[in-house]
């Protein structure tokens, strides 16, 4: 199996492509340990991953909180012994709006979700990694808006850029010592958050589809899987790299 007696972390996992990946890795063989604010989806998915003869651990939190997130990483390496992946997944968008429209509490919401969170874990992460000398990989949830400007609103643009620059940042400085991290650029993923999104902005669906040469959103597995890889010693040459899952979308 592909994530076979790995111990990996999982953020934004009570739903989309979070759940989905905790579904995949434990699949694949790995101990997943399960982070998000919804504490009764975690739990949810806790049972329904260890009824189907997987390994899960339920810790809720918030990446926003660094204590949380220490918090996690420990309880992680308390249970598992190690901690061997992570996939920060956690995410918030705000989109529709032009920059001038976009009020401070918006601005600083998306900035604190993906770009504060993904610092805070790996800022927590590393050190785990490091500690027996076993090194690690992290991938990082990023987005089409991490390299084009496509409508999602300014601050979410300028945040997934930001996931690039600390994804190239860690990658350099810890691939010495065994600590590999990538990122995705993920395109439009059919998720409950999309639904949310698209049911305030109906017009966004057909323009988001239409430029994609596959024309059609990903399902959340479809991601899953690209991270996996990423996970797992099969990549073991691959660091610092932007890996799109966009159905084509940053090619045309």
């Amino acid at each position: 199996m592909l994530l076979h007696g790995k111990t990996i972390m999982i953020t934004g996992c009570s739903s989309g492509i979070g759940a989905a990946a905790a579904r995949l890795f434990a699949a694949e063989g790995a101990g997943v340990v399960l982070m998000a604010r919804r504490e009764r989806h975690l739990r949810e998915l806790e049972e329904e991953i260890t009824k189907n003869g997987g390994s899960a651990l339920a810790a809720p939190g918030d990446v926003t909180d660094e204590q949380d997130v220490a918090r996690v990483v420990d309880t992680a390496v308390e249970r598992f012994g190690r901690l061997d992946g992570a996939f920060n997944n956690a995410g918030w968008a705000s989109v529709g709006k032009l920059l001038h429209e976009t009020d401070q509490a918006d601005y600083d919401r998306v900035m604190d979700v993906n770009v504060r969170g993904v610092w805070n874990c790996l800022r927590r992460q590393i050190p785990a990694m490091l500690a027996d000398g076993q090194g690690g990989s992290i991938v990082n949830t990023s987005s089409v808006a991490g390299v084009l400007a496509p409508g999602s609103g300014a601050p979410y643009v300028a945040a997934k850029h930001a996931v690039l620059g600390l994804t190239r940042a860690a990658a350099a400085d810890y691939g010495e010592q065994r600590v590999r991290v990538n990122a995705l650029v993920v395109g439009s993923v059919r998720t409950e958050l999309m639904d949310e999104v698209l049911a305030d902005n109906p017009g966004l669906e057909e323009p988001w589809v239409r430029r994609a040469p596959q024309k059609r959103m990903a399902a959340p597995r479809e991601v899953a899987e690209a991270a996996a890889w990423l996970l797992g010693d099969r990549s073991s040459f691959v660091t610092g790299t932007a890996m799109a899952v966009d159905g084509g979308w940053t090619a045309a």
